[in-house]
Formats: structure tokens, sequence, C-alpha cells
């Protein structure tokens, strides 16, 4: 058994195939604009091919017969299928469109309008004088243009048709078998393509045995050469009939097994996936996260403001608790000083500044804006700034391209770089809609609560030493006025209304500094992830969704192959 008939066996299944143009469809997708152009159109073309073939006709088997000038291709047709159906001439081109010889024209209409083959260069075996051999009933047998033809539309139906058949069977003599249009333009091409191509050395009685047995192994060596290990160099002569029955042997088999079309396809889809492959190179995940290192997150909280926001935070703090539990006799003067925050748009105003209690409370807990129609007034970023968040921009997109190819990396690298109005936008929404922890502590409601009673007990020390003064002055009876020790009650009413007061006050002053510090930190730790889940979702998913289409594609050429 020839090499070329071992090869037969084991060919994959019509559902394998069309499984493995699926996958090579999704590759093509998920790759998109980031696949060479060139490799992706052939792919899409491929694609096609395999939904053509495999809707027409499994029974028919499409060979063709390929050669140069004077290679005595028409002729060794002529003797393949015993009649004189293809012109024959040795010094220039001939065949300037296939011709077919059909065995078994039942069903073959369709393969053969899709191979463009017209319907004068048609012939059935079964209406012909011989009656055809049995064996090759489902043969389609093509009689190309010469590749070498000086007509252009001659090489250019070569090409096209060699994209279409089943199987090849390149035809060479003697002179040319070593030409360069021959090896470079398609056996170098059809690399992989083993167990659908034949070489046939023509000729063979213009030769002496043992020069065509050199010829024979030195083509064999340059098959070999093209890629094409495991096809065997027959030798035929058209004229003597040497080798003729060997090769119909050939085709006989082809024929039998009904399984050329799907092994070509197969062979096609390896190449097509091969080449990809290679395009997209190997699987690539960044050997850290894409925001370690790049300091993209500090740059956008200081192009951001967000220092500025946090210093705002504890001055409001500080603002707010003098407000709410310092002395209420100076607790008006807070009002001459401007709320940080207000000036940032990022608190409401409260209208009716005299509202207390409730209303306040109500206020403080409506701190935030709508985040889908809000902006802050925060200044813009400067220039350096700017720059700062476009250099740690490019260490994301150079960290996610690192390994890539060039396509590959490019699309990486402008998916880590937004537009920088949009992600100024988004992070500003971040700041605008997170929790600036402004809603009042309850310790505040209990010293606002003391300080009240404190006031009113002042005011009531004082408006009792009133009475007892105007008493005394009208020289009317004077009440009982009870005493704390030595201390009359009025007097220690007034006055530790007043000192404690302003003792609680004082306190509130002094402490209120630290307390909005540490406000300030527990915000600056909000702000930070607000500020980095939009960097994630801006600048590192996008990136990350590329490699992730790099990895689907990979997996996908991987199913397209064999």
């Amino acid at each position: 058994m020839s090499r070329h008939k071992a090869r037969h066996e084991g060919a994959p299944g019509a559902g394998e195939v069309s499984a493995r143009a699926v996958a090579l469809t999704e590759a093509l997708d998920i790759g998109g604009h980031r696949l060479e152009p060139a490799s992706s159109r052939r792919g899409r073309e491929l694609a096609g091919r395999v939904t053509d073939r495999m809707r027409l006709s499994g029974e028919h088997t499409v060979v063709a017969l390929a050669g140069a000038t004077g290679s005595g291709k028409s002729s060794l047709f002529n003797a393949l299928t015993r009649l004189d159906i293809a012109a024959v001439g040795a010094r220039r081109p001939t065949t300037s469109a296939a011709a077919a010889c059909v065995y078994g024209a039942e069903n073959a209409g369709p393969l053969l309008e899709w191979l463009g083959v017209p319907a004068q260069h048609r012939v059935s075996q079964e209406s012909a004088l011989d009656s055809g051999d049995d064996r090759l009933q489902g043969l389609v047998l093509l009689d190309l243009p010469d590749h070498d033809s000086t007509e252009l539309s001659h090489r250019l139906e070569v090409d096209r048709l060699v994209e279409l058949v089943d199987l090849f069977v390149w035809v060479t003599d003697p002179q040319k078998y070593a030409d360069a249009a021959l090896h470079r333009r398609y056996l170098s091409k059809l690399a992989g393509h083993d167990a659908v191509t034949v070489v046939v050395l023509n000729h063979a009685d213009r030769l002496s045995p043992e020069a065509l047995e050199t010829c024979r192994r030195d083509l064999e060596r340059l098959v070999a050469a093209d890629g094409l290990r495991e096809v065997e160099v027959m030798t035929t002569s058209a004229t003597r009939g040497d080798g003729v029955p060997g090769l119909r042997e050939e085709l006989a088999t082809a024929v039998a097994r009904r399984n050329a079309w799907s092994q070509r396809l197969s062979a096609d889809l390896d190449t097509v996936a091969e080449e990809l492959t290679k395009e997209v190179g190997e699987p690539h995940r960044p050997a850290s996260a894409l925001l370690e290192g790049s300091g993209l997150t500090p740059a956008l909280e200081s192009a951001a403001g967000v220092p500025r926001v946090v210093s705002a935070v504890g001055q409001a703090y500080q603002r707010d608790a003098v407000g709410a539990a310092g002395w209420p006799v100076t607790r008006w003067t807070r009002r001459l000083r401007p709320d940080p925050l207000r000036r940032l748009h990022l608190r409401p105003a409260v209208e009716g500044g005299s509202k207390r209690g409730a209303d306040a409370d109500a206020a403080n807990n409506a701190l935030q804006l709508d985040a889908d129609l809000a902006r802050s007034s925060l200044s813009r970023p400067t220039p350096g700034q700017r720059a700062a968040v476009e250099l740690a921009l490019r260490r994301v997109g150079d960290q996610a391209a690192q390994g890539l190819p060039a396509r590959w990396a490019t699309a990486a690298r402008a998916a880590a770089e937004p537009s920088p109005a949009d992600l100024s936008d988004a992070v500003d929404q971040a700041i605008v809609s997170a929790d600036l922890g402004l809603t009042r502590p309850r310790w505040w409601m209990v010293l606002a609560a003391v300080q009240l009673v404190l006031l009113l007990a002042a005011i009531a020390g004082l408006v009792w030493l009133v009475v007892l003064a105007v008493t005394a002055w009208l020289k009317l009876p004077e009440p009982g006025t009870p005493y704390l020790g030595a201390i009359p009650v009025p007097t220690l009413m007034l006055i530790g209304g007043l000192v404690i007061g302003i003792l609680i006050g004082l306190v509130v002053r002094w402490v209120a500094p630290a307390a909005g510090r540490r406000r300030g930190a527990r915000v600056s730790k909000r702000l930070s992830k607000a500020v980095q889940a939009v960097a994630e979702q801006r600048v590192v998913a996008p990136a990350e969704q590329v490699l992730a289409d790099h990895r689907a594609t990979l997996d996908a050429l991987q199913r397209a192959r064999s």
C-alpha cells in the first residue's frame, strides 16, 4: 500500500469539520480587528467554503489535474478518462478553462456550478462511448489551465480552482519538475495537505529507467522540502500508458473512500488555524495585577482633588461640631465662615439657616447629591497632574500589552487609555456620590441638649436674680431664696450654666479638629476605593477584556485544529 493510500484512513467526519469551521468563525469574531486582515480574510473565505462544500454532494470527489505548459497534463487527462476531451498542445498554453469529466452526473450539477465549470466543458462518462470504470463512480476529474500560462486569466482560474477541489494531481515533467512557479506558488503553500496531494512525473518515456528514477527521487526531495513529506511521486507516460493504471487506481481509492473533501477541508482548517495561532501568539497573563505598581489610583486622586475633599471634610466636621455642640451664645459666629463642602458642591444648601433639630438632621441625612445630575466644583487638574495620570495609564497599558503581538498590544494599550474627559467625569461622579460620613454623631446631640439645658438654667437664674433685685429695690417682702451651701441657687444656676456651657464649648473646639482629621482619614479610604473602582472599571476592565479575548481566540483556534 502506498503512503498516499494509507493516509486516506482516519479522515475527519462532516460533523467534526463543521464544528472546527464554527470554532474558526468564533475565533475570527472574537479576534476581530486585532487579527491580521489578510489572515482574517482567508479564514472567512475558508469558513464559507466549508459551508458551501458541505451542502453540496458528498458522493462526488473533485480531482484536479494541474501542471505547466508542455507537462502533458491534458494528454494524461485524456488517458485517464479514455476519451479525447482535453485539447493538447506542447508549445503554448491551450487550456483556457477547466474541463470536467464526471463519473456519475446525478446530483453533480450544483457542485459543478459551484466549481464554475461551464456547461459546454462538462462531459459525463456514462454518455461517452466508453462505459467507464465503476470504481470511479463519483469522480469529477478537472483539467485545469496551465499554471504558468502567459494569460493572466488562465493563472487566476487555476488559483481559484485550487482553493475548491478535493484532491490535487500535480503533473510535471523532467524538464520543469524543479520550476519555482510550481514549488513556491503552489506546493509549498499546500504543506500539510499530504493526504490530498499526488505528484506525477510525466513523460517517463523520454528518459532511461535509471535517469527516470534519479529524477523521481530528486522531485520527491523537492516535494518534501515544500512540506509534503508523505507524498509519493508517481511516474507516468501519457503516450505509452506507463503508470496510468496506477494513477487511475490511486484515484479510484480516493473516490471509494468518499472522504477526500473532508480531508482537504481539514487540512485547510489546520493551515489557517496554525497561521492565525502564530500571529496571535502564546496565551498571555500579566505577571501581576494591572494596577499594581502603576500609580494610577494616587494619580487620579490627586488630579481629581481628593486631598482637597478630605481637608474639606475635616474642616466641615469641626465647623459642624461647633455649630451643634458649641456654646449657643457664640454658635452663630460659625456662619461667618463658609461651608467648605458646600463650596465644592458636595453638600446641598439648607433652606432656612435658622432651622435646628429635626430640620438640620434631615439636611445632614441628604448631604449627597444625585450622582447622575451633580458635579463637584473641584478645580481642573494641573498639567503636571494630567501628565502623571497619562504616565500611569501608559504603565497599565504596557503591563497589559507585554508579551502580546503588535496588533493585540496596540489594542490592549488603547483599551487602557480611555478618553480623558470620560475618565475625569467618572472620577468626579465617584467623588460626588461617595459617602462622606456627614451624619451627625450622637454625642453632638447629647451635648447640644446639655448646652440647651445649661443655657436655660443660666437664663432662669438670671431672671430669678433680677426678680430678687427688683423686689429689694421696691422694698417688697423678699421671697425665700434657696441656698446650696453658702451659694444662692439662682446665682449658682447663672454662673454654673454660663461657666459649664463655655467650658463644654471650649472642649468641643479642642476635640473637633482631631475628630475631624479621623473622619477625614476614613473618608480618604472611601474615596480611594471609589477612585480605584473607577480605574478598575474604566481602565483595567477594558484592558483585561482584550486579554480575555486573546485567550478565547487562542482557545477557539485550538478547537479549529485537528
